[in-house]
């Protein structure tokens, strides 16, 4: 059959395939999929880079199976990879700032990100450096070489504690106490201390990197320093007078004549005994250099101290700024509570661990008091000393916040002694399982000025025996935290009545 004119077609016959690029300027046409379809942009790249990705897993694969590496990245070049034998090079766009600028692009990153940037390159190390103001020292040869001046160039705080052990790195026991954290061996016999005095560092050692220290940051506004002489605190009063807190542990009496020359010195802290890790002593002689050394101290903590009443009123009549005095886990002689008297501007008293308070506090008469205390602290002590407790409140008779935190011993008859203490506001017990509710509604309800109570974590304290009395102390004060144990029910029956509201001011919550 003629399809037209002069051609004749054969059906039976395939068709003549056409010429696929007449012109031979012409592009081909695109590739056509299983089903007809015309491969998009992604179809291509897809299955160009699928191929690539298998070479290229088939190269690593003959690479961990070779010996040798390949010796020439033709290979690589042609699939338009690197080879991963060669370092990666590309242009650093940060090396056309100045580390002035970097330094302040990286002061407004948070610090938990400082670590990882200082990984980047030395570059950035170093720059991470200059931002770093505190560090605690783990290696006493990272400061003996002097490399910490060069990685940290701008110190304002500075703790060696840790680094003045010698201990094994590799014993894979971590002994953490609150003030220190170090490895310790199975071999301890030194009358059952886990650090024998072998193991911790001369004095003139440390005086040395004292020295070294005071000569690099002068700029020091806190150090923590262990076992060091006077010379070496000399070299830190002599030449960092920007100094302001100062933390010595191990050191005794004399060595405080070293810091006499901290003209600037806020804060102080004397840790002199640590049980199972070194002894040293502090007594009325030390107290009393420091006192006379330090006259501009505001806030004293004093840990493992054997003082007296001769120490403590050297404080008080030296120290006439001092506003907060911490006494921790004291050995101090009977009388010493008749002294805090002369501390004319205290503000703040707390006692931690302790335990005894007073084993001679005196006639009452000779106690004296503290007519500017606010708030008086005791945690974890050991309170079945009836008669210094009793001693205590007599010196705080003006304290308006009073707090009890895991107190061993506070009975109903131990807790009534602070019934002394009529401008109480505030009064938090935490942990003080003896105590009953009758014994705390005895002493409460006779403060006329509480208005917040927070009960935590005393079992003997009940939902079920509050009386009237106090359920209605509890309806006017201005904040109420009641969560003897775990049953408790109050904090839900009392939801909605209002119980807690005085003076239009939000009630803050019975929290359960």
């Amino acid at each position: 059959m003629s399809d037209s004119p002069g051609r004749i077609r054969n059906r039976n016959s395939n068709p003549p395939s056409p010429n696929p690029n007449p012109n031979p300027n012409s592009k081909p046409p695109p590739p056509l999929t299983k089903r007809g379809r015309t491969l998009s942009l992604p179809d291509v790249w897809f299955k160009d880079q699928s191929l690539k990705h298998v070479v290229w897993k088939m190269h690593l694969r003959s690479l961990s199976t070779t010996p040798s590496p390949p010796s020439s990245d033709s290979d690589f070049s042609l699939l338009g990879f690197q080879s991963p034998l060669d370092p990666i090079t590309r242009p650093d766009c940060t090396s056309l700032l100045s580390d002035e600028l970097l330094l302040q692009v990286f002061s407004r990153l948070p610090s938990s990100q400082y670590i990882s940037n200082s990984l980047v390159c030395k570059r950035w190390l170093y720059i991470h450096g200059r931002l770093v103001q505190s560090i605690k020292l783990n290696e006493w040869s990272f400061l003996n070489s002097g490399r910490i001046f060069t990685r940290f160039p701008n110190l304002v705080e500075i703790g060696i504690l840790n680094a003045c052990f010698v201990t094994p790195r590799n014993s894979g026991i971590v002994l953490t106490h609150k003030y220190l954290s170090i490895h310790i061996g199975t071999d301890y016999t030194d009358y059952g201390m886990f650090i024998e005095g072998s193991r911790i560092l001369p004095s003139d050692f440390i005086d040395c990197g004292l020295e070294m220290i005071a000569k690099q940051y002068s700029n020091l506004r806190r150090i923590v320093v262990f076992n060091a002489s006077e010379t070496g605190l000399l070299s830190i009063s002599g030449k960092c007078e920007t100094l302001q807190e100062l933390e010595l542990h191990c050191c005794g009496d004399f060595a405080l004549n070293g810091i006499s020359g901290c003209r600037n010195l806020q804060v102080v802290k004397l840790v002199a005994c640590v049980d199972g890790f070194y002894n040293t002593v502090v007594s009325d002689i030390g107290l009393t250099i420091l006192a006379q050394g330090c006259s501009r101290l505001v806030k004293l903590e004093l840990c493992g101290c054997e003082g007296s009443y001769d120490g403590i009123k050297a404080i008080g009549q030296c120290c006439q700024m001092l506003g907060e005095l911490t006494i921790s886990d004291h050995r101090m002689d009977g009388g010493w509570l008749a002294a805090l008297s002369f501390c004319v501007n205290l503000k703040t008293l707390t006692m931690k661990s302790c335990k005894s308070i007073d084993s001679s506090p005196g006639l009452v008469e000779h106690l004296g008091s503290c007519p500017t205390l606010e708030e008086l602290h005791l945690q974890q002590c050991q309170m079945r000393d009836k008669p210094g407790l009793k001693a205590l409140f007599l010196v705080c008779d003006a304290v308006r916040e009073i707090v009890f935190q895991n107190c061993w011993g506070l009975e109903d008859e131990v807790f009534a002694t602070a019934s002394v203490c009529r401008r109480v506001k505030l009064v938090s017990l935490e942990g003080c399982s003896s105590l009953t509710t009758g014994g705390l509604e005895a002493v409460i309800l006779n403060w006329k000025d509480l208005q917040r109570l927070r009960v935590m974590s005393c079992n003997k304290i009940k939902d079920g025996e509050v009386s009237p009395a106090l359920a209605s102390l509890f309806s006017v004060l201005k904040e109420l935290k009641w969560r003897p144990d775990s049953k408790s029910l109050v904090s839900s029956s009392l939801a909605g009545t209002g119980v807690g509201n005085k003076g239009g001011r939000f009630f803050k919550g019975m929290k359960g």
